[in-house]
């Protein structure tokens, strides 16, 4: 578990499925996504989500709101089964916590344990061109675009318009 000074990144409960299915099945959350996930793909998505803390000593925390919310989305590290050699920062949050701040405070924190507690030399991250949103998060994380990085997402259908991923970049201070 990880503590900020307004959240706390937890391992998932049971409990933690019905908000997640219904923050995977809102087209404002999965706009940048290639489509809406139904109750079977979340389930599925958050056992892959649990079982990867067997395997890493890090993971995509369940985010919670002290006194406010038990669950608002995800924040944390995670190796994409297509790229394993390297760790990926990401974060999904309702969007009723949306410009609160709390994806750049969990993703910061996500960060510092990955540079502080696993040592980590480099953390990335990637985003469609359209998702201005997540691209000020990277920028207020301090992350950086490497323009030589930019990819097709290779789970994502050849011509969809999310294909097309911009790669930032950033290495740890130590």
């Amino acid at each position: 578990m990880i503590t900020t000074p307004r959240l706390i990144l937890r391992p998932w409960r049971d409990e933690d499925a019905a908000p997640f299915a219904a923050l995977n099945a809102d087209p404002a959350v999965m706009e940048q996504f290639p489509a809406l996930l139904t109750s079977a793909e979340s389930a599925a998505m958050c056992e892959r989500i649990r079982s990867q803390f067997t395997r890493e000593p890090f993971g995509l925390w369940a985010v919670e709101v002290p006194g406010i919310a038990p669950f608002i989305g995800f924040t944390g590290l995670s190796r994409p089964a297509w790229w394993p050699e390297v760790v990926e920062v990401g974060w999904r949050l309702a969007h009723a916590y949306w410009g609160e701040g709390y994806a750049t405070e969990a993703a910061r924190a996500a960060l510092d344990w990955g540079f502080r507690s696993v040592a980590l030399d480099e953390i990335v991250a990637f985003v469609v061109p359209s998702n201005v949103r997540s691209q000020r998060v990277m920028d207020r994380l301090g992350m950086k675009r490497d323009f030589d990085g930019d990819f097709d997402h290779p789970n994502v259908p050849v011509g969809h318009r999310l294909r097309r991923h911009w790669l930032y970049r950033i290495r740890s201070a130590a």
